[in-house]
Formats: C-alpha cells, sequence, structure tokens
C-alpha cells in the first residue's frame, strides 16, 4: 500500500504546484483545470484514508 499512498501524495503535491503556476500566470483556464485536478486528487486522498495535508481544504 505504501506505492499506493505515495503516488497519491505526489498527485496532490503536484496538482497544488499546478494551481499554484496557473493563478502566478493568471489563466483562467489553466486555474479551472488545475483546481479540478486538486479536487479530483483531495477526493482520492480522502476515500481511501490518506492525509493529504492540513491545508486540503485550503487551495485556491
Amino acid at each position: 500500500m505504501g506505492g499506493f499512498v505515495d503516488a497519491v501524495l505526489e498527485r496532490v503535491r503536484a496538482a497544488r504546484a499546478a494551481l499554484s503556476t496557473a493563478l502566478e500566470a493568471g489563466d483562467p483556464y489553466e486555474v479551472a483545470v488545475a483546481e479540478d485536478e486538486l479536487d479530483d486528487a483531495l477526493r482520492v486522498a480522502l476515500r481511501h484514508g490518506i492525509d493529504a495535508g492540513a491545508d486540503a481544504t485550503e487551495e485556491g
């Protein structure tokens, strides 16, 4: 299960980074795509009981 947990946490980290980049660029389309990816990654983490970080609901 460790590999799966690592993969989910990496997906969340990458989605947060993509959202940050999109926000800095001011690109509404990329922000929407990144928000959707982050929401999905966090949903997967929650579904499997993976702690994605205390700031999981504060993104955006």
